[in-house]
């Protein structure tokens, strides 16, 4: 892997000026950071892409950035990957998509617009071994299909099964449905158009995945707790007039996939679904399909997402966009996280690797009200036993999470807490990540003011452990 002399983007963060920019979330120093893009294992390293502002901390001129890392620790920044061509089918942005290896090859599969307000069309790029350096010359894989119904397509997302390789992209139709649009792709230089593959006219669909557009779509293979194995779409939920906001968020089906009997092609078929993260500052997370045995016997898939600055949601307080221009920076992406499906639903946790980064212990089975740093881990136990009525009982309750105390008091985060329940809470100065275990994560964005202090309240009979966060030698 070629070096480029460049340092290590977490060990940069801990010398930030801005006391509100993360430390254990590699990102640039400066600019506008959304969408996680290409995440990809290439040659023993994980790469993540993601969409990008160099110039500024404002949603423009969007290219790739691209951070990588061996071991899901330590983590470098490279140079942009793609840019905007002048002339070319991304001269308006180069938007989401993925990276595969292409018979070897690194090969950026993206949504590119030529113009603003454009159509867009999913452009190739291939990349070379250590993917730092890539070739753009402006081939159109598939353009806007000659579909009346189709109004919109973006995010291209590519995926195997049975042996051969499908994509999909996000679609919105002229009767106000989202849809997925379904590829062959024998060639990714050619995408060949098979028509809209799924719609929120399904039930399961409209009433967990209700959108305009389904964005960002996604489709993976995924363990089951009790055996087996399960697919799981995933989609950010995207209506008219968002403008960050992402009210709907992040939602996901899960199904089976089957081939259809004349066409061979694949069906899903939703059974179930659900909100993909609880937090008000999650959109556009993209998964990576992993298999993590050599064996490749148990079928596996990381997220990331992306937290955007805020204008500050559920009482907490934002950030204006004049101080967001000032900070010089804007958007985190998460932990990567494992995904999986428990008693039918979906489980996200964080990977085990992010173990590493936890440093000094500085509170054991701590009750009631517990001071956190600012970079810290808190694991909150429930009580072993219930309470006689079953209800609430020792153990039982909610767990508060404020910043600040008194009348000015911020709340951040507020759940319930069951016997025996276990949470796993991370600050990152101002990125909140809530993981429960056999559910979904919840993610949150507040910003300390000078002097405030992060306050955990424990319900009775809970205890919590806390451990700064370090970087790793």
């Amino acid at each position: 892997m070629t070096d480029l002399a460049l340092s290590s983007s977490l060990a940069m963060a801990a010398t930030h000026p801005d006391p509100a920019f993360p430390r254990f979330h590699s990102r640039p120093a400066q600019g506008w950071i959304n969408d996680p893009n290409g995440i990809s294992y290439i040659n023993g390293r994980y790469h993540v892409f993601f969409q990008y502002n160099p110039s500024s901390a404002r949603h423009s001129q969007i290219n790739w950035g691209h951070i990588s890392s061996p071991d899901l620790v330590r983590w470098e920044e490279h140079p942009v990957a793609l840019s905007p061509q002048t002339g070319g089918p991304d001269s308006a942005g180069c938007w989401t998509g993925v990276v595969t290896s292409d018979d070897g090859v690194p090969t950026a599969a993206y949504s590119g617009i030529k113009d603003h307000g454009g159509h867009s069309q999913v452009v190739i790029a291939r990349g070379s071994a250590d993917l730092v350096s890539w070739k753009q010359d402006g081939h159109v894989a598939a353009s806007m299909p000659a579909d009346p119904l189709v109004t919109a397509v973006r995010d291209p997302f590519i995926f195997r099964f049975n042996g051969a390789r499908y994509a999909m992209q996000g679609a919105g139709l002229s009767d106000g449905r989202a849809a997925l649009l379904l590829y062959t792709v024998e060639s990714l230089d050619d995408w060949k158009y098979q028509g809209i593959w799924l719609t929120t006219a399904d039930p399961v669909a409209a009433a967990h995945t209700p959108a305009e557009i389904w964005e960002c779509p996604q489709l993976v293979e995924v363990p089951v707790a009790s055996g087996g194995s399960a697919w799981v779409m995933m989609f950010s939920l995207w209506l008219s007039g968002d403008d960050h906001e992402h009210v709907n968020g992040v939602g996901h089906l899960i199904g089976s996939l089957s081939a259809d009997p004349v066409s061979g092609l694949p069906v899903f078929a939703p059974s179930s679904g659900g909100k993909s993260d609880l937090g008000r500052d999650f959109y556009a997370p993209q998964m990576m399909q992993l298999a993590y045995s050599s064996a490749g016997s148990s079928p596996a898939a990381l997220l990331w997402g992306w937290a955007n600055e805020g204008p500050g949601r559920d009482g907490r307080r934002g950030r204006t966009q004049e101080e967001i221009d000032d900070a010089g920076w804007s958007g985190v992406l998460t932990h990567p996280r494992v995904v999986s499906v428990v008693d039918g639903a979906l489980a996200v946790s964080p990977v085990p690797e992010v173990d590493a980064y936890r440093g000094a212990a500085v509170a054991t089975g701590a009750v009631g009200s517990v001071v956190v740093p600012g970079f810290a881990e808190v694991l909150v136990r429930g009580a072993s036993v219930a309470g006689d009525g079953g209800g609430t009982g020792p153990g039982s309750g909610s767990v508060e999470l404020v910043l600040g105390s008194g009348a000015d008091a911020q709340p951040v985060y507020s759940g319930s807490l069951a016997p025996g329940e276990e949470l796993r809470i991370f600050i990152d100065a101002s990125l909140v990540e809530v993981y429960r275990s056999g559910s979904v994560a919840t993610t949150l964005r507040a910003y300390p003011a000078p002097g405030e202090e992060w306050q955990l309240a424990l319900p009775a009979g809970a205890t919590a452990d806390v451990w700064e966060l370090t970087l790793p030698a």
